[in-house]
């Protein structure tokens, strides 16, 4: 006879809540999309998904499997380690431990995480659209004369 529970395991997220991990990945999906100046729609595209599955991915809410992720980093031209740079270091997963008891001060999804902003999405693509290396440095140092000066 099948073993039947009725309460979910202690290592598994609610029904409903995506794992840190997913909206970490989705994140630097969404950010590499955006660097690439594709739609939803595009990237679901080259993938044969729709954009609301590309919405889903983007927000952690359906994970993505390893040939999915393979896929999209040979689309946005990324290894697959991008995905994965820049995790929080409160996620812990080694092979004894699968840590999902972890709390956050916030949903990821909801934070005014500036990397993922598009308002950095455009900054970046812009400098990078300084051709001239010296002006795109005298830029860069304007930036960071100003932000310095905001603090004092």
């Amino acid at each position: 006879m099948p073993k039947t529970f009725n309460k979910s395991h202690p290592n598994r997220m609610p029904p409903g809540v995506p794992h840190p991990v997913d909206i970490h990945v989705g994140g630097r999906v969404r950010e590499q999309r955006k660097l690439k100046g594709m739609s939803q729609g595009e990237l679901g595209d080259s993938l044969g998904l729709t954009f609301q599955q590309i919405q889903k991915y983007e927000r952690g809410a359906n994970r993505i499997g390893a040939s999915r992720l393979f896929q999209l980093s040979q689309i946005l031209d990324v290894p697959v380690a991008y995905f994965f740079d820049g995790m929080p270091a409160n996620i812990r997963m080694t092979q004894e431990n699968f840590d999902l008891d972890m709390t956050f001060a916030e949903d990821p999804r909801d934070s005014t995480d500036v990397m993922g902003s598009s308002e950095t999405t455009e900054l970046v693509t812009a400098y990078y659209g300084i051709g001239n290396a010296r002006k795109r440095r005298a830029v860069h140092d304007l930036i960071a004369s100003l932000s310095k000066a905001d603090w004092e």
